[in-house]
């Protein structure tokens, strides 16, 4: 049974299925209140053979949802894993802070974190069995970093897919330095409910494959854009202002001077090869200094790792599966 302040609904009635997307068998999904009261959307699933091998807590990476993970969530309950997971605050079929929907904002990263607290004490510590690890894309990369360098940690281990880090500075092409002064100075004297220069409405899986900086395989893009096209309130346009500026103030920590040997928490961090979105170079100089994890480059692969081909993603598994000893996994 759900934690009683976690409400149970229908998982057919909110999550999204398709034909070529349908919603995994067994889902429970509702929804909880963050920090602040905002309902954020869950949902989770026990595994579906065994040995049970304990949680894989999934995060998303920004503008994702809980739809767009039904294949990796699949692939962890044939390893014997359940799996919990949730839609950030601003996105998938959580709460949005702003009058316009399709801004992807935040204030701060600490909203996160403090959201990630009631997750886990509302929703995964009741109900789902230990011990629990960290499976994180992206952004939710960087949360599950700042998670690492705290004592206490709820996971066992982590796996960052393209953990953001540092973001990738041809996606402004102005230095560094002169973009965070901007966000800084926008947000200062009002704007940072504004969207980043050139932001826009339509999601970037809305766009065009060949546009696409995610993943390489087209056939899986189509899958999420279909998705979207179905259900485009699940959608997220361009950040704002106050994302960025939140985002730099919470990867410039994670690049601080000794902060990869202070993370208590063993980690693999996968890295991809041809990444236009977050630093490459940065996870792989984070992996060096890190005293309890290692990282594994993945060449060829775009951004969205686990939603690319299939022969990057069995890298991807063969990875995973090595360094939490799984020895039967079911193809």
């Amino acid at each position: 049974m759900l934690c009683p302040r976690a409400g149970l609904r229908n998982a057919m009635m909110d999550l999204v299925s398709l034909a070529k997307n349908p919603v995994p068998g067994g889902a429970f999904v509702g929804e909880m209140p963050g920090f602040d009261g905002a309902m954020l959307r869950f949902a989770r699933w026990g595994a579906t053979r065994g040995p049970r091998r304990g949680t894989v807590c999934l995060f998303q990476g920004r503008g994702e949802y809980i739809e767009k993970y039904f294949e990796v969530i699949s692939d962890l309950r044939r390893r014997g894993f359940a799996v919990a997971t949730i839609d950030w605050r601003g996105q998938g079929g959580s709460a949005r802070p702003l009058p316009n929907p399709s801004k992807g904002h935040v204030w701060d990263f600490a909203e996160f974190d403090k959201d990630l607290s009631r997750f886990m004490k509302d929703v995964v510590l009741p109900d789902c069995p230990p011990p629990f690890i960290a499976l994180a894309h992206s952004m939710g990369g960087a949360i599950m970093l700042r998670n690492a360098g705290r004592r206490g940690s709820w996971f066992e281990r982590m796996v960052l897919s393209a953990p953001m880090i540092a973001i990738d500075d041809r996606k402004a092409g102005y230095p560094v330095w002169a973009v965070r002064t901007f966000a800084e100075t926008a947000c200062l004297v009002g704007f940072g409910s504004a969207y980043v220069p050139g932001g826009k409405d339509l999601p970037a899986e809305r766009q065009s494959f060949d546009e696409n900086e995610l993943t390489s395989d087209r056939e899986r893009f189509a899958r999420n854009k279909s998705v979207l096209e179905v259900a485009p309130q699940l959608g997220l346009g361009s950040a704002t202002i106050g994302w960025l500026r939140a985002a730099y103030r919470a990867t410039g920590k994670l690049q601080a001077d000794g902060y990869a040997a202070r993370c208590e928490v063993p980690m693999l961090l996968l890295a991809a090869g041809n990444d236009r979105i977050v630093s490459t170079r940065a996870i792989e100089e984070f992996g060096v200094r890190l005293k309890i994890g290692t990282h594994i480059l993945l060449p060829g692969a775009r951004h969205e790792i686990l939603h690319e081909t299939d022969a990057i993603r069995q890298r991807f598994w063969a990875a995973f599966d090595a360094y939490l000893g799984v020895t039967e996994a079911a193809a």
